[in-house]
């Protein structure tokens, strides 16, 4: 499992063998099932996240108790309440597994320590965060301006595995749909395309 980390950090930065095992003697393996909670609104969250198998979301839950989902991680992807983490506070937000998941962990004091070892680490996690947070910008720029049938078409054209892994009440949530509107709105899909064949 830990060899897909590696793969992931090797593809941005080189490693020595000796900087391979340090990384990983810092991350620990964890495993846990379906909609099990890895922090809640409102704790501490101490861990940073880089997902193996499986997929996690983060949410808030608004002042009428409707979750709203605002990010997700699946293969390779890092999670964590960005904030909270780096400055030792209470989280903002929730973060949940969709489904079992497998990921590797590791906490801020720990991180510090890696990142003072092993200092070409800097560069990955700051590619990582710069196209995270890119993709975080594109997405509120498309909520604003496109339609609500364009933002499904590109979402589904450029992340077609959350389509099919991601429950629609979930999904509908980070979309800025109502369930029954998505319902409807994949309906009205799969009509035109039997059409077409």
């Amino acid at each position: 499992m830990d060899h897909l980390l590696l793969c992931h950090i090797t593809k941005n930065v080189a490693l020595s063998v000796e900087e391979s095992e340090k990384i990983l003697s810092y991350f620990n393996y964890h495993e846990y099932g379906k909609k099990e909670h890895l922090v809640l609104e409102g704790q501490p969250c101490k861990q940073l996240y880089f997902v193996i198998k499986g997929s996690l979301r983060m949410y808030f839950t608004d002042e009428k108790g409707m979750e709203q989902t605002i990010q997700f991680a699946i293969e390779n992807w890092w999670m964590t309440d960005l904030m909270a983490f780096q400055r030792g506070g209470l989280s903002e937000f929730s973060i949940q597994t969709i489904e079992k998941t497998q990921i590797m962990q590791i906490q801020q004091e720990t991180l510090e320590k890696l990142l003072l070892e092993v200092p070409q680490l800097e560069r990955y996690f700051k590619n990582i965060y710069q196209r995270a947070y890119a993709a975080s910008l594109l997405r509120v720029k498309y909520l604003f301006t496109m339609s609500k049938e364009k933002f499904y078409d590109y979402f589904s054209s450029k992340y077609p595995e959350f389509i099919q892994r991601i429950p629609q009440k979930i999904l509908a949530s980070f979309l800025g749909f109502t369930p029954e509107y998505l319902s409807e709105l994949r309906k009205k899909k799969h009509t035109e395309r039997s059409k077409i064949l």
